[in-house]
């Protein structure tokens, strides 16, 4: 499937256009965070490539973490509630003689 390409799309149609292209190349990080950073881009006058790199770093990052968690929840680690893990260590009671 091709899409026929456009010079001069308008703004919302551009953002459409990223939109669909994120779902098509399954890039959700991109596709959630593609609008704050495009203005963080325009306020920060960056350049096209530093766009681009914090946008694939970003997506890098993101599929990094859901990755490990993926991999933690595959090794079937057993739950434990924060409480028993802050108290795991057993307290140590000197006796004097």
């Amino acid at each position: 499937m091709t899409i026929p390409r456009q010079r001069g799309l308008t703004e919302q149609a551009a953002t459409v256009a990223v939109d669909q292209a994120c779902r098509m190349l399954r890039l959700p990080t991109i596709r959630s965070q593609f609008p704050e950073l495009a203005e963080t881009a325009s306020r920060e006058q960056m350049s096209y490539l530093g766009f681009l790199a914090e946008l694939l770093l970003a997506e890098c990052d993101d599929r990094a973490r859901r990755r490990s968690e993926h991999r933690i929840k595959a090794a079937g680690f057993p739950a434990t509630s924060r409480s028993e893990s802050s108290t795991s260590r057993p307290t140590r009671t000197s006796t004097q003689r």
